[in-house]
């Protein structure tokens, strides 16, 4: 029977056959994704609506609110100096290392 039959991509093909997820079709026809306990997982949320010149809107944007954006902009300023782990912990959660 064909009926029961959904397309998934491999990764999720995988989990639910591997991990312990189900898929379950509905009476009208839609999926009904569950986690291996059991809960049903949420549908995706609905993607914003972009305007036909998003990409013009947010250089106004950006250009209004003093941000300067190009092609240097997300380099990170590491050096390759070897990650102070503790310090990194201790800034990112302070309660994580007694002191």
């Amino acid at each position: 029977m064909l009926s029961n039959l959904a397309s998934l991509c491999d990764r999720h093909h995988r989990s639910v056959h591997e991990d312990g997820f189900h898929v379950v079709r509905l009476a009208d026809g839609e999926l009904e994704f569950r986690r291996p306990d059991g809960r049903v997982l949420p549908n995706a949320p609905t993607l914003p609506r972009v305007a036909p010149d998003g990409g013009e809107a947010l250089s106004r944007d950006n250009l209004a609110g003093g941000v300067h954006v190009d092609a240097r902009t997300l380099l990170p300023s590491w050096t390759g100096e070897r990650l102070d782990v503790r310090y990194a912990i201790d800034v990112l959660h302070p309660r994580a290392i007694g002191h």
